[in-house]
């Protein structure tokens, strides 16, 4: 079946990427042929669409059509993910944590994107009275240096080394009995149709309940994550209010995330 029809308007290059990436998840296997006959569009325009795609990272390009990635991302330790794009990553903790006001109750979710949040928030030396709940280790200790003005809740439970952060049993308990004003989560893939991602399943169960308790949610996450999908469905995109990346995330993508109502802000790099 098409998906444009006869007299209809031309699909714009950024959805039907994002259509053609919905068919290669279900099929494992798209023609060149087959995706110019299904969107009315030439076989040199999804070649250009699929080789744009394959840039991105979302699919591999072969013989006549395209499969996809060969294999999904392996979870990093933290000390090397945390210097993967970390100017994107504290241009991102700038505008979140100018988003915390006196008086707050925010979660942090462990990831190194929202540690750098911690770390710009114990550095606004006027902001006081702010309670942070968090399941990291990491973040627990970068904001140690702003004791008392800013109160840190460590969630209980189960240690994991990889990226010294706890996960259930017990996390839940101190989750489950809060609500807190704004969540800030960090994730491994911002995408259209499979929405919030993330590649471990332990922490995706945190993430769930992070949101389930607080008020405003806000995903951090810079711009190579966008458009990637990895192994766990954290939430969709209705679910999140407001996502914080950086201003060298692709256009086309910004542009079809706000066209399903997200708000997006891009964080400046300095210069």
């Amino acid at each position: 079946m098409n998906t444009t029809g006869a007299g209809s308007r031309p699909v714009p290059a950024r959805v039907r990427r994002d259509r053609m990436l919905g068919l290669l998840r279900e099929q494992e296997f798209v023609r060149v042929s087959e995706l110019a006959e299904h969107f009315e569009v030439s076989e040199v325009t999804v070649r250009a669409d699929l080789d744009a795609l394959q840039q991105r990272g979302q699919l591999r390009r072969v013989r006549g059509g395209a499969v996809p990635q060969a294999a999904p991302r392996s979870e990093q330790r933290f000390e090397e993910a945390e210097v993967a794009a970390a100017g994107q990553k504290r241009a991102i903790a700038r505008v979140a944590a100018a988003m915390v006001e006196p008086g707050d109750t925010i979660v942090l979710d462990v990831g190194t994107t929202t540690t750098a949040i911690a770390h710009a928030l114990a550095a606004r030396t006027e902001l006081e009275e702010v309670t942070v709940f968090t399941s990291s280790l990491t973040i627990a200790l970068a904001l140690e240096r702003a004791d008392p003005r800013l109160t840190v809740v460590v969630t209980g439970g189960t240690l994991r080394s990889k990226q010294h952060s706890l996960v259930e049993p017990l996390g839940g308990l101190v989750l489950g009995s809060i609500n807190a004003g704004t969540a800030f989560i960090g994730c491994n893939g911002v995408d259209l149709v499979r929405g919030v991602t993330n590649v471990n399943l332990p922490e995706t169960e945190i993430k769930r309940l992070i949101l389930n308790a607080s008020q405003q949610r806000v995903v951090c996450a810079d711009s190579s994550k966008l458009g990637q999908v990895s192994l766990a469905h954290v939430c969709d995109l209705d679910d999140i209010d407001r996502l914080i990346t950086d201003e060298d995330a692709d256009p086309e993508f910004v542009a079809a995330l706000r066209e399903t109502g997200l708000d997006v802000v891009l964080a400046p790099l300095e210069t």
